[in-house]
Protein backbone atom coordinates (compact mmCIF):
# COMPACT_ATOMS: atom_id res chain seq x y z
CA UNK A 1 0.00 0.00 0.00
CA UNK A 2 1.14 3.36 -0.66
CA UNK A 3 1.45 6.29 1.15
CA UNK A 4 -1.76 8.10 -0.35
CA UNK A 5 -3.55 4.85 0.06
CA UNK A 6 -2.62 4.75 3.74
CA UNK A 7 -3.59 8.25 4.52
CA UNK A 8 -6.80 7.68 3.09
CA UNK A 9 -7.53 4.60 5.62
CA UNK A 10 -6.54 6.86 8.24
CA UNK A 11 -8.96 9.77 7.18
CA UNK A 12 -11.80 7.30 6.94
CA UNK A 13 -11.08 5.92 10.68
CA UNK A 14 -10.93 9.18 11.69
CA UNK A 15 -14.32 10.29 9.92
CA UNK A 16 -16.03 7.70 11.53
CA UNK A 17 -15.04 8.42 14.72
CA UNK A 18 -16.09 11.90 14.12
CA UNK A 19 -19.39 10.58 13.45
CA UNK A 20 -19.79 8.89 16.45
CA UNK A 21 -18.61 10.66 18.33
CA UNK A 22 -20.55 14.50 17.15
CA UNK A 23 -23.65 13.09 15.18
CA UNK A 24 -24.47 16.57 14.14
CA UNK A 25 -21.35 16.75 11.82
CA UNK A 26 -22.11 14.59 9.56
CA UNK A 27 -22.78 16.57 6.77
CA UNK A 28 -19.44 18.31 6.96
CA UNK A 29 -17.69 15.03 7.53
CA UNK A 30 -19.24 13.66 4.76
CA UNK A 31 -18.59 16.33 2.75
CA UNK A 32 -14.77 16.92 3.71
CA UNK A 33 -13.74 13.43 3.49
CA UNK A 34 -15.45 12.98 -0.45
CA UNK A 35 -13.02 16.01 -1.11
CA UNK A 36 -10.47 14.84 0.30
CA UNK A 37 -10.48 11.57 -1.10
CA UNK A 38 -11.28 12.86 -4.41
CA UNK A 39 -8.36 14.68 -4.42
CA UNK A 40 -6.22 11.84 -3.03
CA UNK A 41 -7.94 9.53 -5.90
CA UNK A 42 -6.41 12.89 -8.94
CA UNK A 43 -2.91 12.38 -7.58
CA UNK A 44 -2.97 8.86 -7.71
CA UNK A 45 -4.26 9.14 -11.41
CA UNK A 46 -1.52 11.70 -11.84
CA UNK A 47 1.23 9.47 -11.03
Amino acid sequence: MNNLGLLQVIITIITGVLILVFPRILNYTVAIYLIIVGVIGLLMFMR
